[in-house]
């Protein structure tokens, strides 16, 4: 019970030194009006964190805190000028200032030493965040949602840390762990697995099928097994729409529960859902959700970082662990009951080192059930080297310039878009391909905002070229973003050689299928597809081979254009290909006991749990949507 817990911490800790006892999701924040105790607490929390093995964060009570205005001449005194600081946020509902710098260290000092200073000088908990290198108008937007509505905020992660620390709501007569698929059950998209326990309802990612536009695009929320009232917490693995594509309907129909994520999927989950938004507005459709809803989605999510560990309900603890997949990509591992069951879902992964990021992890403190993505699963899905295919494009783009034409390469606005740029980037800083302008248009820039925010997150060799100005290939003075329709016309009607970045990959909708329109019947031009490309897709049908397209237009008019262009993929892929995942199944330590296979076509996915069962012995299954399947 509530109750219990800050009992026991106050065996532990005077009741007279401290105000209030909160929660902040599973995490418990003292507040003391003592400053000689908020200076030096003699090691007492540290000590009470040992015991009840709980995080504690000791702050000051917020009327302790300097007036904002003197508050910052004391930061100005403090932090050397060299520092560059850039933002001052201040949360006074919480005691915490943000200090965003361009070079963070110096704000932190030697050992700490500065930011000691500054509590101990105006009573503000400081944290200190490095200037991203791009403005970010998405990150701005939702730290103004956080700051509006701290006081909301505040309320909200206290009564999520009641729900986890109240113990058992709901009557218990065995124990028990099932899933259902309501959606990615033999197919790619929509991803949706609802966990259940006889406390606990936890959804797992909530997704679209960017492919379609009817209503088997959507998760089957409409199983009896899922009440939205009931729904405890929502965790998303990663920022592409078709796991998160659907998070903003669960609020606009009244769900007010956590939503757990890192950092950078919150923010890109949030960009691509606008662009739902504005490019069903753009077509004149009626879009699934608003921006308010996104708004709401945004209130109530509750950031943890990679190998963070939090209770989410009384029974359920989860461990975000780095996928490889894309920025703040997670895989979600969940230590249900007390020992009683551990599973891993694997989401979207990539257990190689590609040129962002760092593979999947392989090492758990526990596992039983690992459901693991199949995507690239079957046996001929296996992907060429990666220096073979730098090549193959280095060649296509270098004929195509030279031959004075146009390489228009869709791509996915979050993980290819920022890969391809840096790919494309080194090409030409390395003399393969000729110094051309590169256009980047669609949410590839905005994300890239974000990568750029969250280097933590990145490979540690981009990373490195990040934090320096001059090498960091986001910046390249080749790299053009375009910001206008107006711009992209004259980018179509220009005689200039380019390449051109756009979203989205699948051309279903946004700027790539203006560029695709308006480049198509020119043989000098290429159309390179650098993503997977779902079936019925647009891009799907002119990879394999379809040759003339119908463009819908005002007035029920069909607009018919010839593909004389050359069309070309490369084979580079955020997912694991088929060695990779059988690698990563191979290496899971501990290795699971049973392994779900999902997110797949349904050949790809029998095919992979096949060989996983008569290579490994380990027992498989390729569930259908709205199949249960009970793990304990």
């Amino acid at each position: 019970m509530v109750a219990d817990i800050i009992k026991e911490i106050f065996k532990h800790i005077p009741k007279e030194d401290i105000s209030d006892a909160v929660f902040e999701g599973a995490n418990i924040v003292l507040y003391t009006k003592d400053k000689s105790f908020f200076k030096d607490d003699k090691g007492l929390i540290r000590q009470t964190v040992g015991k009840v093995k709980k995080r504690i964060e000791l702050r000051p009570d917020p009327s302790l805190c300097m007036n904002q205005e003197p508050a910052e001449k004391v930061f100005k005194k403090l932090i050397p000028e060299e520092a560059n600081v850039d933002n001052i946020i201040f949360d006074p509902q919480r005691s915490i200032v943000i200090i965003e710098a361009e070079k963070p260290g110096l704000v932190i000092g030697k050992q700490g030493e500065l930011l000691r200073e500054i509590k101990n000088e105006t009573f503000w908990v400081p944290q200190v965040k490095r200037t991203p290198p791009i403005r970010s108008q998405i990150i701005e937007n939702i730290r103004s949602v956080l700051y509006e509505n701290s006081d909301y905020r505040r309320k909200f992660l206290h009564k999520v840390g009641e729900r986890v620390y109240n113990g058992w709501m709901r009557q218990r007569k065995e124990e028990w762990v099932r899933i259902t698929y309501l959606g990615s059950g033999r197919q790619v998209g929509r991803s949706a697995i609802l966990l259940q326990t006889p406390e606990s309802r936890v959804l797992l990612d909530c997704g679209i099928d960017p492919s379609r536009d009817d209503i088997h695009a959507y998760p089957l929320l409409e199983a009896p097994e899922f009440r939205i009232e009931e729904l405890d917490a929502v965790v998303i693995s990663h920022a592409h729409l078709d796991h998160t594509g659907f998070l903003p309907y669960l609020f606009k129909f009244g769900y007010k529960g956590p939503v757990y994520c890192t950092a950078p999927t919150r923010d890109t989950m949030s960009l691509l859902q606008l662009d739902v938004v504005k490019i069903a507005v753009a077509e004149g459709k009626e879009p699934l959700y608003t921006s308010d809803d996104i708004r709401e989605q945004v209130k109530h999510t509750i950031t943890l970082d990679y190998e963070e560990v939090t209770d989410i309900t009384p029974d359920v603890r989860i461990t975000f662990y780095n996928s490889g997949h894309m920025l703040g990509a997670a895989m979600v591992h969940l230590h249900i009951g007390n020992g009683l069951h551990n599973m891993l879902y694997s989401a979207d992964i990539k257990y190689a080192k590609t040129t962002l990021l760092a593979p999947a992890v392989t090492k758990f403190p526990r596992l039983e059930t690992l459901l693991c993505e199949g995507t690239y699963g079957s046996k001929d899905a296996v992907l060429p080297p990666v220096r073979e295919q730098d090549i193959y494009v280095a060649d296509l783009i270098k004929k195509t310039i030279e031959g004075g034409g146009k390489v228009l390469i869709p791509t996915l606005g979050s993980g290819r878009g920022q890969e391809m740029m840096v790919i494309v980037e080194k090409m030409i800083r390395q003399n393969q391909i000729p110094n051309v302008p590169v256009y980047v248009h669609g949410s590839v820039w905005d994300i890239t905002a974000i990568y750029t925010a969250y280097p933590e997150f990145m490979a540690s060799n981009i990373r490195s070229q990040i934090f320096h100005k001059d090498n960091n290939p986001f910046l390249a003075d080749n790299i053009k973003r375009v910001g206008s329709n107006k711009e992209m016309q004259a980018i179509i009607d220009g005689g200039e050689p380019c390449i051109i970045l756009a979203t989205s990959g699948m051309l279903v909708g946004g700027p790539s299928v203006e560029y695709l329109k308006g480049l198509c019947e020119n043989p000098k031009n290429t159309l390179l597809f650098s993503c997977y490309q779902a079936a019925g897709s647009l891009g799907q049908r002119i990879r394999d081979g379809e040759k003339e397209i119908n463009f819908s237009m005002n007035s029920n008019q069909v607009d018919t254009r010839a593909i004389r262009m050359q069309v070309a993929k490369i084979e580079i892929s955020g997912h694991a290909d088929r060695r990779e995942l059988m690698s990563f199944v191979s290496r899971c330590n501990p290795r699971p006991k049973r392994v779900l296979v999902n997110h797949g076509e349904q050949s790809r996915l029998l095919d992979f749990a096949s060989s996983i069962h008569k290579s490994m012995k380990i027992e498989t299954l390729v569930p259908r949507n709205l199949d249960s399947v009970r793990l304990r």
